[in-house]
């Protein structure tokens, strides 16, 4: 079974977190007890846990991600944990080397057996380009060829040649291999035509947007998919909540998504779940109630009635 089939499921929606696993201001967050967090997400039957790509900390962009190397911070938290997915959202590819960036997949996928679904995207804070001297017109076919290097160096003894990031001519390998196929996600668009997505990517990672906006989504997305062959392929979306304690609290909106109680929440998930949405990946940035508690309504009233 391939990791991204513990996640996601036709017709069925399940639920993720995201790293910070906490409520914070600004765009710094603390990282306490991440790890404990990590293990009750788990318990509690979260499918997925997410972790940020961000390079560089932009003040004026408001949000550092967990700060940590997403690499790095997974191994972390692999050690901390027992068989949950461990997914990047999104790995910036125009500003990694792909070489590095299938080495370290491949390391975490065999070290893992497994766990290990990997988010991509062409990368949204364009202060950070020149950091890495690469230029922002470029960037998305700077995506497609990272993206397609990295298919290509997953072979044995790959050949491939791209006239920005090198040539392999098949007498040196990339190790280890894994016996674990890994899943692709494109985050967005990511500069990339939708049949193109559906042609190349195992699933579509995209952002909270409103029911008219998502049912013209779902259904570019499932002709895209026809025209690519394919039945079928997942369709995540992220997902801001401030859940309250009270059934009777009503949707009010916050930034990329809503304050409401339990069963407001269970029926905006049935409902994008009925359009074709299979996985929801919740950010508790701006969480009112402490995190543990949050975390305890989801696990004993939200993922029974899913996963």
């Amino acid at each position: 079974m391939k990791p991204l089939d513990k996640i996601a499921k036709e017709g069925k929606l399940s639920l993720g977190l995201v790293f910070p696993i906490e409520s914070y201001q600004g765009s710094v967050p603390q990282m306490k007890d991440q790890e404990e967090l990590a293990q009750l997400a788990e318990a509690s039957g979260f499918k997925s846990l997410w972790f940020r790509d961000v390079p560089f900390h932009d003040p004026s962009f408001g949000d550092s991600g967990q700060m940590f190397d997403p690499f790095v911070y997974m191994a972390h938290i692999m050690n901390q944990t027992k068989s949950i997915a461990l997914a990047t959202g999104s790995i910036i590819l125009p500003l990694r080397h792909p070489v590095h960036t299938l080495k370290s997949i491949n390391s975490l996928q065999v070290l893992s057996k497994g766990r290990i679904i990997v988010g991509v995207a062409s990368g949204d804070r364009p202060i950070e380009f020149p950091a890495f001297n690469k230029s922002l017109e470029q960037k998305n076919a700077l995506f497609r060829d990272s993206f397609n290097y990295m298919k290509g160096l997953d072979q044995n003894f790959p050949t491939y040649q791209s006239e920005d990031l090198g040539v392999v001519n098949g007498n040196i390998d990339i190790l280890p291999k894994s016996a674990f196929e890994t899943s692709y996600l494109v985050t967005g668009h990511s500069g990339q035509a939708l049949d193109w997505i559906a042609t190349h990517a195992d699933g579509w990672l995209y952002y909270p947007r409103n029911r008219s906006f998502l049912l013209h989504t779902m259904s570019d997305w499932k002709a895209s998919l026809e025209k690519a062959g394919q039945s079928w392929k997942p369709y995540m979306q992220s997902l801001y909540i401030d859940l309250v304690d009270d059934d009777d609290t009503a949707i009010t909106g916050i930034h990329l998504g809503f304050r409401s109680g339990p069963a407001h929440l269970i029926n905006y998930l049935k409902e994008i779940q009925a359009i074709g949405v299979n996985h929801v990946i919740l950010n508790l940035k701006f969480s009112q109630l402490p995190i543990r508690k949050t975390i305890e309504i989801l696990g004993n009233k939200i993922l029974p009635e899913f996963n």
